[in-house]
């Protein structure tokens, strides 16, 4: 006896447009493989030839089998979506794509107004996708679909705390455009917005795939072109009317330093210049753990002290993890923890310094590391998250 595979099987709705494409004269394996778009687990052919023998199937109307090619040829073979059946991540993935073209578009004017509402689209139609299918439903008591500032707030958020903050802030500038005029104010939060679109290519990776990735779209989301010493600087110049510097001071209020310094908050980059003729300089932005980022050597950065920016000692990072969590984190999952994610590099390494800075330092003189309040909140996530966990506990130190 052969035991079919259910996901493999033609389903209710399938067998009439099927019947209906043979009636029309279509080949099996014509039928087969448009059955197959879009498909995790395909159909072979005798699936086909069985309506074929079958007079117990009624065809479908014309009206059917048209919406059911239009749906087979709405996929898109490099993300995998479909515009039917994946509506919200294809209109969250375009007005994501809109957002950074119209702020990089030299003929518009509201730069900063159109960003800020497209951007909180985008983000709105993606956690509306994350939680349909986690939870199947966006709606409260009295039907209406959850918010962008709803949902952000809920426990079971899949995005850090910085992304958070970042996201609050875009609210707070959208609310203002309703009622101000902003002025030259779009230099003045493109750290924000930066922030902005490498969460949202982030996050969408990590909720639906790689395939979703902007990359391909948008390689340097807001920056694309070369600037000159002389443009930095004139960006300077504008004036900003005093409503504007209120909200950017309503917007840093409240934040420590190591939240402003955030990478999920707000986008920072270290820089350097390439040796060029006057008439080409420029600058080169490197994502700052790409293999150009640690080829770098003289860097300008503003020090502050290790022990203000990476307080946490193992034990401390363990019992902080614990505590917050419920789950029992030891230092072995620790161990496995960093290795898992390559924060720094193991004992004995010629480059004991070279850590992710952003959760990792190596004190030369007593030859130790400790961590950063980032590193915490992205073990306390991980640990609560029970996948994330599970990939944690399975790693074996000895590899």
């Amino acid at each position: 006896m052969v035991v079919r595979n259910r996901n493999g099987s033609l389903t209710a709705n399938e067998k009439p447009v099927v019947k209906a494409l043979l009636n029309r004269g279509y080949r099996n394996q014509d039928i087969q493989a448009m059955l197959n778009v879009g498909r995790k687990a395909t159909v072979n052919s005798a699936r086909i030839t069985e309506v074929k023998r079958s007079d117990n199937i009624v065809a479908a109307s014309d009206e059917v089998v048209e919406g059911f090619i239009a749906r087979k040829k709405a996929f898109d073979p490099r993300t995998g979506l479909n515009a039917f059946e994946d509506e919200r991540l294809v209109r969250a993935r375009e007005a994501m794509i809109v957002a950074v073209q119209v702020f990089n578009s030299p003929t518009v004017i509201f730069k900063t107004e159109m960003f800020a509402i497209l951007a909180n689209v985008a983000w709105t139609y993606l956690l509306h996708e994350h939680y349909i299918r986690k939870r199947g439903t966006i709606t409260d008591a009295e039907g209406k679909t959850w918010s962008l500032s709803y949902m952000v707030k809920r426990d079971d958020c899949p995005l850090s705390d910085g992304m958070k903050r970042n996201l609050n802030a875009l609210k707070d500038i959208r609310d203002a455009v309703e009622h101000n005029i902003l002025g030259k104010a779009d230099s003045k939060w493109l750290p924000l917005f930066q922030a902005c679109c490498l969460n949202f290519d982030r996050i969408i990776r990590d909720l639906f795939g790689e395939s979703l990735s902007l990359q391909g779209d948008l390689a340097f989301a807001l920056q694309f072109s070369k600037l000159s010493l002389g443009q930095v600087a004139e960006l300077q110049k504008h004036d900003i009317p005093e409503h504007i510097e209120a909200l950017d001071a309503r917007l840093r209020d409240g934040l420590t330093e190591e939240e402003l310094t955030d990478l999920d908050y707000q986008f920072r980059v270290i820089y350097t210049l390439d040796s060029a003729s006057k008439s080409r300089s420029h600058f080169q932005f490197v994502q700052s753990e790409s293999a150009e980022a640690k080829e770098i050597r003289n860097v300008l950065v503003k020090f502050r002290p290790a022990d203000e920016t990476h307080p946490y000692k193992p034990k401390v990072v363990c019992e902080e993890v614990s505590r917050r969590t419920g789950r029992a984190f030891s230092l072995h999952n620790h161990n496995q923890a960093w290795r898992l994610h390559e924060v720094r590099p193991r004992k004995g390494d010629s480059f004991p310094q070279n850590t992710k800075k952003e959760y990792c330092v190596y004190h030369s003189a007593h030859g130790d590391y400790t961590y950063s309040r980032s590193w915490v909140e992205r073990l306390v996530a991980e640990v609560a998250d029970d996948g994330k966990w599970q990939a944690i506990l399975s790693y074996q130190l000895s590899s």
